[in-house]
């Protein structure tokens, strides 16, 4: 089974290094480009959709674990919501999307999702009555639709998107094995982790292909998924998937709050996060996107790990972990007009 897996990870690695350079040759011959504007971080214009690789390749291996008995039909229902949030966001890569037409179908994907698997830990509702699973359902949908837009407010320089989704899974399977946890579950974390390493050697500083919408919506949501899986799957405490996304959880939500405080339009798009504030400082991406992988590796994941072993002490994990990030993001310029 070790060099079965081994083979799928090979596969899905390679599928999405070569499906990535086809969609750069798409790309390239039908002018899908992202051009730099006010908004932007770049200075050329660069094909995106590149995170089409990403899906198709999870796809691929998520579909032999299925055929090996590793993944249960159950879990790749569920993740049929990703493939159309994948679907959305390469349409709107194409030809700009309204944001009510999007946002409609990642909150249909989310209650998909979590109709067929389940979302947030019942223990944590538990003692509310006659509402408790209504109360669960609403903040499962709400998260999941949440994660969704955050990875795609924070795609926003070289590396920084596809470097945090090759973390988050990565260390999400080891804790899962670690602990014990679904062996399914830690293969497919796995696959996604090769299906975006694929795809990262085309996107690292300087870029040569963008994942575009379709693939950081797809990463969002489908990390999610696997997070309320494992949490009902005697894996690892919810808490542990907030340590491990806590670079990109931080930014994002304290920009968002300190421009809805503001009175700024939050929804329209923006260079306000501290990663971009970062950027244009040092007029280069590479060392931002190698901060938060220092970060990651360095400060989170051994919370994590205490958190996942000693899952009582999980909340105070996520808090002392957080917390000093808030501050950095708020130096950086988090939220800053």
């Amino acid at each position: 089974m070790i060099f079965a897996n081994t083979l799928i990870l090979l596969a899905t690695f390679c599928v999405s290094f070569l499906g990535g350079g086809m969609v750069w040759r798409y790309a390239m011959r039908s002018k899908l480009l992202d051009i730099p504007n006010t908004r932007s971080s770049h200075a050329v214009p660069t094909p995106r959709g590149g995170g089409l690789a990403i899906a198709l390749s999870f796809f691929v291996g998520s579909a032999a674990l299925l055929a090996l008995g590793l993944l249960d039909s159950k879990m790749m229902l569920a993740l049929v919501g990703a493939g159309a949030i994948a679907g959305i966001g390469f349409l709107d890569d194409k030809r700009q999307l309204s944001a009510k037409l999007r946002f409609g179908v990642h909150l249909a994907a989310a209650i998909f999702a979590v109709s067929i698997l389940g979302g947030l830990p019942t223990h944590i509702f538990s003692g509310l009555g006659p509402i408790e699973h209504w109360i669960r359902a609403f903040f499962s949908v709400f998260a999941l639709t949440w994660a969704t837009n955050l990875f795609n407010f924070m795609d926003g320089i070289d590396g920084i998107a596809a470097g945090e989704a090759i973390f988050i899974s990565g260390a999400g399977a080891t804790l899962n094995y670690a602990l014990g946890g679904d062996a399914g579950l830690t293969a497919a974390m796995l696959c996604l982790s090769a299906a975006t390493f694929g795809f990262l050697l085309w996107n690292w500083p300087p870029a040569r292909l963008f994942m575009g919408d379709v693939g950081s919506g797809f990463l969002g949501f489908t990390l999610t998924v696997l997070a309320f899986a494992t949490s009902q799957r005697g894996g690892m405490a919810i808490g542990v998937w907030a340590i491990l996304g806590g670079v990109f959880l931080v930014d994002a939500s304290v920009t968002l709050l300190r421009r809805m405080l503001r009175g700024d339009r939050w929804f329209e798009p923006h260079r306000m996060h501290a990663y971009q504030h970062l950027a244009r400082r040092w007029h280069t991406h590479l060392p931002v996107t190698l901060i938060a992988a220092a970060i990651n590796v360095g400060w989170l994941f051994p919370w994590a790990w205490y958190a996942a072993h000693y899952p009582v002490q999980a909340t105070f994990c996520v808090v002392v972990a957080l917390v000093p990030l808030v501050a950095a993001a708020l130096l950086a310029g988090s939220g800053k007009a």
